[in-house]
């Protein structure tokens, strides 16, 4: 039994809790309460095999609050990551700017040659009157999101809906394909495109 390392990350409510707790659970709870760690285990069949995704706190998945107070404690939750999930809302512009501004950085500092996916969330409210009344335009669209990973080098974009399940196996099932079928030669050299752009800037 192979066990994956996926890190969470991103902006503090944009969903992260929810997208690891919708994942185990196989739906949005409506009894749902916002949790700091995770004592539970999901399997996955992958290529004939089953990998299990520990939601234990300890290993395995991380959700990383990305409330300022916690800046310090991050750095070590990214020790032997496997993969990475960035996310943002696709309701929030200046979401999707810290992915650039800061996320897309501390993901590349501390997880140098590790595959990473940026994960728009809540898309069940893009085109929500509300949201869109707000924003004074539609929500974050897929192609800006599919543009963004291109720009930053990450391996996928992919979008959920933690409340209502659309897309969550998926968002995981992404990220287990770049852990698993990442070579060593792959990320190797998506470091030293990392480095090159890096000095570039």
């Amino acid at each position: 039994m192979k066990n994956i390392k996926c890190v969470v990350t991103g902006d503090f409510h944009v969903g992260k809790n929810e997208l690891l707790d919708t994942f185990i659970r196989g739906y949005f709870p409506s009894d749902y309460v916002p949790r700091v760690s995770y004592f539970l285990n999901a399997e996955m069949l992958f290529d004939n095999y089953k990998v299990t995704i520990k939601f234990d706190g300890e290993s395995y998945a991380w959700d990383m609050s990305g409330q300022e107070e916690y800046e310090r404690f991050r750095p070590l939750s990214y020790t032997k990551a496997d993969v990475v999930l960035v996310c943002f809302s696709v309701t929030s512009p200046a979401s999707l700017e810290n992915v650039k501004e800061k996320w897309f950085s501390e993901v590349r500092h501390h997880c140098p040659g590790i595959p990473y996916l940026i994960v728009g969330t809540l898309i069940e409210l893009r085109d929500d009157p509300l949201v869109v009344e707000k924003l004074s335009r539609q929500g974050i669209t897929l192609e800006q999101g599919e543009n963004l990973a291109q720009e930053l080098g990450a391996i996928k974009y992919v979008e959920c809906s933690v409340f209502t399940s659309k897309s969550v196996d998926n968002v995981f099932y992404e990220a287990l394909v770049a852990a698993l079928k990442f070579p060593i030669r792959k990320r190797i050299r998506l470091l030293l495109l990392e480095n090159f752009r890096y000095a570039c800037s």
